[in-house]
């Protein structure tokens, strides 16, 4: 076993309960300062798009926001050790200053000028080394602003935030676009960073322990000496490393369908754009309802075994989606999916992260982020085609058995099976 193993039960047991997420102070102030970056980089990103097609082509509009997915890829290892070697707290600021600040100078240039596509590029590059640094970090925060008896519900809270960046940025962005041209929507999307910014420079953060869980972490070891020890605890962690592989599996197969099979499902089926539209909002009613429900129960009894029903339940409604046989059917269907995704990813996460020494959070946080905004997405392309040669139907009952076999690998985890969360 590792020697970073999972807090043993009388540690658990001695930790005094924390105040309630939604009632901390500290806890609201990090939520706002969440929800604001995510509703800004919804409006910078869709700001960013309609400044690429005004501009170049389909096919330059497709570089452009494809830019920053290649940096995020390729530095979001590298991101979680970052995150680890300089503090979360410190790296999410910093994240948050330098976006506001390059969002900034765009809209400026871009109300005195008409710079052309590379700008834009550049943009997108320096959003993706951003990124690759911020989400590591921001995902190692939680268990450093509340205790681990919060952590679910913290997750559910923000889950919940990213619903609303999710459903909130795009009018805000047709909105400013509406009124003052693509530099006005840049404009707004620095000022949420400003905001973000100034909450989390406010926000206080747990220092670490310093005892010997933090041994071969420290910064006078290499950064690649941390990313080796980082991937090496994920391995041998009895609970961790089944909970990484299984949330690895059910986004592999579940993303690509939810992002690309909808839309190719919508119209083979021929419900046009208002149907995909109907199946989008209703998955996202359904993992909005999720979230606010973990907000609000105060404890998830056999956690462990609750992630591992989810994980099937929702494999189950993914292949279901394929089979549906009309609109009003899937649009149940997305609802119904939404809200186990909404439970299965917000109780896998707290597992994690109650299992999981301080001084590893960045990396371990860095190699869930690098599946759903870095492997996943490399499916796309591979979903695509196979929809396109097979139809829809046997595309998303395949993706659905990826996504199932999330559920083997915690049923066969003695560590996942009878994971508890703390009280």
């Amino acid at each position: 076993m590792d020697s970073a193993a999972a807090p043993t039960a009388a540690a658990t047991a001695a930790a005094p309960p924390s105040r309630p997420a939604h009632r901390d102070a500290n806890v609201l102030r990090w939520l706002a300062a969440y929800a604001a970056s995510l509703v800004g980089d919804s409006v910078y990103f869709l700001a960013l798009g309609w400044a690429a097609a005004q501009t170049g082509d389909a096919g330059q509009v497709g570089l452009v926001l494809a830019a920053g997915a290649v940096p995020r890829a390729i530095l979001m290892l590298g991101g979680g050790v970052v995150a680890d070697r300089l503090g979360p707290r410190r790296i999410v600021i910093a994240s948050d200053a330098v976006r506001c600040a390059v969002v900034l100078a765009l809209a400026a240039v871009l109300a005195l000028a008409a710079p052309g596509l590379w700008p834009l590029v550049a943009v997108a590059l320096v959003f993706g080394v951003v990124d690759a640094l911020f989400m590591p970090a921001v995902g190692a925060l939680p268990p450093r602003i509340t205790g681990p008896d919060q952590l679910v519900r913290v997750q559910g809270m923000r889950m919940l935030a990213a619903r609303v960046g999710t459903v909130g940025g795009p009018p805000l962005a047709g909105f400013a676009m509406g009124a003052g041209g693509t530099a006005t929507a840049f404009g707004l999307a620095g000022g949420l960073f400003a905001v973000s910014l100034v909450l989390l420079v406010a926000v206080r953060v747990a220092p670490l322990p310093t005892d010997g869980a933090t041994t071969g972490s420290g910064p006078a070891e290499s950064p690649w000496g941390q990313l080796r020890d980082g991937l090496r605890h994920i391995r041998r962690h009895p609970r961790t490393g089944p909970l990484v592989l299984s949330l690895a599996l059910t986004e592999l197969g579940g993303i690509p369908l939810l992002n690309v099979g909808l839309v190719l499902l919508a119209a083979e089926r021929g419900w046009g754009p208002s149907g995909i539209g109907w199946i989008v909002s209703a998955f996202g009613a359904g993992a909005a309802a999720g979230a606010l429900l973990l907000t609000l129960v105060r404890h998830v009894p056999r956690a462990g075994a609750v992630q591992i029903a989810a994980t099937a339940v929702q494999a189950a409604g993914l292949g279901a989606l394929g089979l549906a046989p009309g609109l009003g059917a899937a649009v149940a269907l997305a609802g119904a999916v939404g809200l186990v995704c909404g439970v299965c990813g917000a109780v896998a996460t707290g597992l994690v992260q109650t299992a999981t020494e301080p001084a590893y959070l960045g990396r371990v946080s860095s190699v869930l982020a690098l599946t759903s905004v870095g492997l996943a997405p490399l499916a796309y392309p591979l979903f695509g085609y196979a929809i396109q040669l097979w139809g829809a139907a046997p595309v998303f009952v395949a993706g659905a058995a990826v996504s199932a076999c999330g559920a083997v690998v915690g049923l066969l985890a003695p560590g996942v099976r009878r994971a508890e969360l703390v009280r």
